[in-house]
């Protein structure tokens, strides 16, 4: 009896398996790589799926096959960046560490993050030109900014239980108040640099600025009457013969 004849396989999955049984392993993560850089450079509109396919190295059906789009691959870029991001938030372990010094970690790491990943950057304020289309979509974005919060709830309230920090502070304010001195410096750089002719780019400036973000959200942790004890301190210092300002 003769063997009845396969049916072809559509397109995209023939194009997503190459042949065989299933895609190389890596293929989704590969094309989300390549994906970021494109949409942070060009932004959604601007992007290229034939750009990306080459970049990634891999067919251009697999983007159709994975993500369905080209919307519903740049969804999953944004939900993948945040999703890292917030790991590696995660991988801080703030409450191990003393409120002081976990802060000080968490604003070091905010500000090293988007000095390091300036595609993060650009891929967010291209998604604020869209007006958050995408990630108010997304429930994934949401559901991992709640942990994040949670973690800078507890060690603000460590800190004001020590008296290390004020009681009084808004944690979602607290965020972005710190994420976007982070954030405005990296961004605006290229325009920062003209504007002052400094080359802010540069590591010992990147460097400056860090520990001023540091110095400066931690002393606004600090409640009013250990900045009234400092204050009194630093002026009663500076009035010891020998202390003044020379002119």
């Amino acid at each position: 009896m003769a063997r009845k004849k396969a049916k072809p396989r559509s397109g995209a999955k023939r194009a997503a398996s190459g042949g065989r049984t299933g895609d190389a392993p890596d293929s989704r993560e590969r094309l989300l790589r390549a994906a970021h850089l494109e949409f942070a450079a060009e932004g959604l509109r601007g992007a290229r799926v034939d750009v990306i396919a080459r970049r990634a190295k891999i067919n251009k059906q697999l983007i159709y096959y994975h993500f369905g789009d080209k919307d519903g691959l740049y969804l999953a870029v944004l939900e993948h960046a945040y999703s890292e991001i917030r790991q590696k938030e995660h991988d801080l372990h703030l409450s191990n560490d003393e409120p002081v010094e976990a802060m000080r970690k968490l604003i070091g790491f905010t500000f090293d993050y988007d000095a390091e990943h300036r595609e993060f950057v650009r891929l967010l304020i291209n998604e604020n030109i869209l007006e958050a289309r995408f990630v108010r979509r997304s429930k994934l974005i949401k559901q991992t900014s709640s942990p994040m919060l949670d973690l800078l709830r507890d060690t603000l309230k460590r800190g004001a239980a020590a008296g290390e920090f004020r009681g009084d502070i808004d944690p979602v304010q607290f965020y972005i108040s710190m994420a976007a001195l982070c954030f405005f410096y990296v961004g605006n750089v290229h325009t920062l640099s003209a504007l002052f002719e400094r080359d802010f780019n540069r590591p010992e400036l990147l460097a400056e600025r860090r520990k001023h973000v540091i110095d400066f959200v931690l002393g606004y942790l600090r409640p009013e009457e250990k900045v009234a004890a400092k204050t009194k301190r630093v002026a009663h210092d500076a009035a010891r013969p020998g202390r003044g300002v020379a002119v």
